[in-house]
């Protein structure tokens, strides 16, 4: 594979922080994983950018890539740069394994998983992707992953503890997990959060979006309706007149602040949803509704 800039191979400025070059990689790794396109130079492209992700998420392997510019990839090959012989040897992630990870395909619903390859030669620790819905997240509790040795290509299985209000990119390290190295020592295993947009709850912040459907009589004559939170389902009040879009605020019923006793507030937003089968006497009805909205014919 020809070098290429790793910053225009995410599509980030030189300046871009951490999140803003994991949020870069995530969506590239979605749009050009082989397994989801088929397209010729997909594969390729995956590559350069799980290449360029696996330098750029590392403060260390991004200021020596900064440092050597063009020579990084003689560095990567393993010839020495001119300056003062510094090289390091990648692990690549096994394609189905990551395809797993980002999608839940023959998962657990914790995620599949996939190592970002460790320099082998100098660093023993092991990073993946914890992939995790609000509701995981917000709960915590014990998860049995599958995790897959990108150099290998064994597999094992682990239980971890996830801590309960666990964010984006917070890392759960398990000790004595990671590679094997000289003398029997081994690095540890780091397993960074990824919370998903799927499932029934969008985190924002600290606040939390929930979709409540409707349907139209309710929403134009409010009622009462259940609602899942992330603490089980509660009673809502709609009032009258709700249109599709429209939020109701419950306070302090978000995601933990990391304050005592602190949370956000969720907000139900309301779509108003159509049944796709309607009775004859609903459908009558429905009929006296569109002819009392008809204009009235006001001409002398």
């Amino acid at each position: 594979m020809d070098y290429v800039d790793y910053y225009t191979a995410l599509g980030i400025d030189r300046s871009s922080d951490k999140d803003q070059v994991a949020k870069a990689y995530r969506r590239l790794a979605r749009q050009y994983h082989p397994d989801r396109n088929s397209a010729p130079e997909a594969e390729e492209k995956f590559k350069q950018i799980s290449e360029a992700y696996e330098v750029l998420k590392d403060p260390q392997k991004r200021a020596a890539y900064d440092r050597y510019g063009a020579e990084w990839q003689a560095a990567r090959v393993g010839a020495p740069p001119a300056e003062d012989g510094w090289q390091t040897a990648w692990g690549q992630s096994g394609f189905s394994t990551f395809f797993e990870q980002l999608f839940g395909s023959g998962a657990h619903r914790a995620g599949g998983w996939d190592v970002f390859g460790a320099p082998a030669s100098e660093n023993l620790d092991l990073e993946a992707a914890l992939e995790l819905d609000v509701l995981e997240a917000y709960r915590g509790g014990r998860h049995h992953i599958a995790l897959r040795d990108a150099r290998t290509g064994q597999q094992q299985t682990y239980a971890v503890n996830v801590p309960a209000g666990v964010r984006q990119d917070q890392r759960i390290r398990l000790p004595g997990q990671g590679r094997q190295g000289a003398g029997g020592r081994r690095g540890d295993l780091y397993l960074r959060v990824d919370l998903r947009e799927g499932g029934p709850f969008r985190l924002r912040g600290h606040d939390v979006y929930a979709t409540l459907d409707l349907m139209p009589w309710t929403a134009a004559l409010g009622g009462t309706v259940r609602l899942q939170t992330l603490d089980g389902a509660v009673d809502l009040k709609v009032p009258g007149g709700s249109s599709s879009g429209r939020r109701i605020r419950l306070r302090g019923r978000g995601y933990a602040t990391g304050e005592r006793d602190q949370r956000g507030d969720l907000y139900a937003e309301v779509r108003i949803v159509v049944p796709q089968y309607i009775s004859p006497p609903q459908r009558r009805l429905f009929e006296q509704l569109t002819e009392l909205d008809q204009p009235k014919d006001t001409s002398l």
